[in-house]
């Protein structure tokens, strides 16, 4: 018996309005935009964020290599049919439109193609027009202030200007037009900053290819924020491991690396050891920074393998994997929240655990220190000593010979009990 089949087109009205919830706060849509200028191959990355009111306008501009009509039309399609490698950062062919109309209602992307010739594409998704017609089309005509600025943004060469206007999810709905819309927008322009600085971090410390990558956010120049503070002397970066998965369709490998960094005494400087506590301070930025072909997609917290404590504030480790892994950790669209397989949780709890036992040695070592190593009555007491096994402990844990450490030690105890309880043992 013939089946026969309907054929059900979905109203563009009704499902673009419910893709602007899809999760993107302002940071996080405009570095979903750097990840396509990435995979374009562009090497420097302008943020211009203009306020003038309710004709307020965000730019997102890059020297890459450019779109022909054709690929134009391909990008504005909600669920792009395009096949992704395995280091490029899209995946499902939305992170263009949902990341754009979940801050604005109107998107026009303009871009050069051939280098020897001016010919600028251009394609406008309104969101007015989609609810007018309810028909999945976008426009070809830029608004003059926007046709003016890509002109003169793409003079030189290849590249892509997006542009978002009518700003109704950033403009506050009262008075768009005040000094307190202004002050919101400068605000939320600092911290799209901040935000790329660590997202990104890797790709503007080392781009991974011949060419450095440069991000400016109104014309300042956004300068990477290392997680794991590398350049300070006192960081202490512990054996990395690696854990192969094969799990259905899955197949790759997952990298962790532990790092502990200085306690507040042992920074270069206070004003370091401030930067490097991160956006949200030192006891939310410990924990995992969870990155997906380079790029972070989550920074801190334990993913329920242990709660946050102060004492070990000092821990942090990255936890890197592959775009062929995305399935296993069930990436979000908005690539701002992953799911830690259960694999891989399983494995992380040996070493989550002795990063954080070498960490609250750090921190322990550290409160000693910052103590009088005398008691009221003028002994000398055993925190000096205690010291000495703190860095013991750290060394261990960096060369891995942590097990022998702990062998050794309950020799000593056994031996000795009183020189290892000054120990710390």
């Amino acid at each position: 018996m013939p089946i026969n089949r309907v054929k059900l087109t979905p109203s563009a009205s009704r499902l673009t309005n419910s893709l602007r919830d899809i999760g993107y706060d302002f940071p996080s849509a405009v570095a979903d935009l750097v990840d396509n200028s990435i995979s374009a191959n562009a090497t420097n990355i302008e943020i211009v964020i203009q306020f003038s009111g309710t004709a307020s306008t965000v730019f997102i501009v890059d020297d890459g290599v450019g779109m022909t009509d054709r690929q134009l039309d391909e990008a504005l399609r909600f669920g792009t049919r395009r096949t992704y490698a395995s280091q490029d950062l899209g995946r499902y062919g939305l992170g263009l439109k949902t990341a754009s109309i979940s801050q604005c209602r109107r998107l026009t992307v303009v871009s050069r193609h051939a280098p020897s010739r001016r010919r600028l594409n251009t394609r406008v998704l309104d969101l007015d027009h989609v609810e007018t017609s309810d028909a999945w089309e976008v426009l070809d005509t830029a608004s003059p202030l926007v046709a003016r600025f890509s002109a003169a943004s793409l003079a030189s060469g290849p590249g892509t200007v997006v542009a978002w206007e009518q700003l109704d999810r950033v403009l506050p709905e009262r008075n768009p037009e005040g000094g307190w819309a202004k002050r919101r927008l400068a605000a939320i322009a600092d911290r799209t900053a901040e935000y790329l600085a660590m997202v990104f971090h890797r790709r503007l410390e080392d781009s991974a290819g011949d060419t450095r990558l440069t991000i400016t956010v109104n014309g300042e120049k956004v300068t990477p924020w290392d997680p794991f503070a590398t350049n300070e002397s006192g960081t202490l970066r512990l054996p990395a491991r690696s854990f192969e998965l094969n799990i259905g369709q899955s197949q790759g490998t997952v990298r962790f690396t532990p790092y502990v960094l200085p306690a507040r005494n042992r920074f270069s400087s206070h004003e370091a050891f401030e930067y490097f506590s991160g956006p949200q301070k030192w006891n939310r930025q410990q924990g995992l920074y969870v990155y997906r072909a380079g790029r972070l997609i989550t920074s801190g917290g334990w993913a329920g393998i242990r709660a946050i404590d102060e004492h070990t504030k000092l821990a942090r480790a990255s936890l890197e994997f592959d775009t062929d892994l995305d399935d296993l950790f069930q990436t979000n669209v908005a690539k701002m929240r992953i799911n830690l397989p259960h694999a891989i949780r399983a494995q992380l709890e040996g070493p989550v655990k002795e990063l954080c036992q070498a960490a609250q040695e750090v921190y322990r070592r550290a409160s000693l220190a910052e103590q009088p190593s005398s008691d009221s009555s003028g002994d000398t007491d055993t925190r000096p000593d205690k010291a000495v096994g703190a860095t013991l402990i750290a060394a261990a844990l960096a060369t891995g010979q942590y097990e022998a450490l702990e062998q050794i030690m309950e020799e000593v105890r056994s031996i000795d009990g009183a020189t290892a309880s000054q120990l710390g043992w």
